[in-house]
């Protein structure tokens, strides 16, 4: 497939914009002024009093409601072992007890195929025309999805957006509600901090920014219609955060997470906050009934088993030492004293690796 042109995209931003502010008449009437849904892990969901959960949505104890599994992703060295590690953890947990993982799609927006073809179900987006995504590689993300949407045939009526840094702890359940996505709820996505340069994006006739939630684009899960609805406005939102210096330079690498929270409060949608969708070592120090570890940030320790806080450690796990290849297999684990979460995510990677054919193959 060929790359698309400029004047192609430009197109698509325009027409994405002139729904997206048509659509806001359409959803400022509809659209409660009230506080994020949030799930308090043992099945409560709490709601401001404006908001009840419609009967339609709830869940029975016995209905099975599979989403699919996908996630974007380049042919570098760095995302690949990532995504071959993320696979595997998959795999094993999908048909376990509790689990409603569907199928698994690598959206894979260089262009062309890799070496991963065969081992992990894929599919081929293009890329942003060079030198639109200004080196925030991340921008690729919405508009692979909405390629990955108009051309994939998905079984399943729910989808969980992934990221290779991932791994399935636990087996994973649907954690939305109908027209409740799930989120998790990242602490660094500040709305109401940053009223002023949302207001570009999200007008005021759309009420407080306190509707948009404080969350990213993954882990998600929602429904695949509205994800069809939400993509292309994440997408325009996303170059338009781009071409503002103003709000690139105060929004950096989170910028496009930003993009997806502003875009689905366009569209009047709110999702349930699951803080127990995912855990972060090495400051979530233990698993508990946590569904994701998201192995984001670097994990430096002393002998001790003490965190070094910005200091390179004297033992330590940091997906980006390995840039340029997969890391070796049998890392060593943690001195002792260090938390659960990182002794988990040491040894789950060293079982993939042991596991997984050919590791060592860039």
């Amino acid at each position: 497939m060929g790359s698309p042109s400029p004047l192609l995209l430009i197109t698509l931003v325009l027409g994405f914009s002139f729904a997206t502010y048509n659509l806001v008449t359409m959803v400022m009437h509809n659209r409660s002024l009230s506080k994020p849904i949030v799930d308090d892990s043992n099945g409560g969901i709490f709601f401001d009093p404006v908001i009840e959960m419609p009967k339609s949505v709830k869940k029975s104890k016995n209905a099975k409601l599979p989403f699919h599994v996908a996630l974007t992703a380049t042919d570098a060295p760095y995302s690949k072992w990532q995504c071959r590690i993320m696979y595997y953890w998959y795999k094993k947990q999908k048909d376990l007890p509790g689990s409603e993982m569907g199928g698994f799609t690598r959206i894979l927006h260089s262009g062309s195929p890799d070496n991963l073809m065969d081992e992990i179900p894929t599919v081929i987006v293009d890329p942003l025309p060079a030198g639109l995504d200004r080196g925030y590689i991340v921008l690729n993300r919405p508009w692979a999805f909405v390629q990955w949407l108009e051309k994939a045939t998905i079984e399943e009526d729910y989808i969980l957006m992934a990221e290779p840094d991932h791994i399935f702890v636990t087996p994973l359940p649907n954690l939305a509600r109908g027209g409740y996505p799930a989120a998790f709820p990242f602490f660094y996505i500040k709305p109401d901090q940053n009223e002023k340069l949302l207001r570009k994006f999200f007008p005021e006739e759309m009420g407080p920014v306190t509707n948009i939630d404080p969350i990213g684009n993954s882990p998600v899960i929602i429904k695949k219609d509205l994800l069809e609805k939400i993509a292309p406005t994440w997408m325009n939102v996303s170059l338009k955060m781009k071409d503002d210096p103003e709000t690139d330079k105060a929004f950096g690498w989170v910028l496009e997470m930003y993009a997806y929270a502003v875009a689905s409060a366009l569209h009047g949608v709110q999702h349930i906050l699951r803080k127990d969708f995912m855990l972060q070592p090495p400051w979530d120090l233990e698993i508990g009934k946590k569904f994701i570890i998201h192995y984001t940030y670097g994990c430096d320790y002393n002998m001790k088993g003490e965190l070094t806080y910005g200091k390179i450690g004297e033992w330590r796990f940091d997906k980006r030492s390995y840039l340029r290849g997969p890391p070796p297999r049998n890392l060593p684990l943690p001195p002792p004293g260090v938390p659960e979460s990182v002794v988990t995510l040491v040894k789950m990677v060293n079982e993939a690796t042991a596991n997984i054919p050919n590791w060592d193959v860039e």
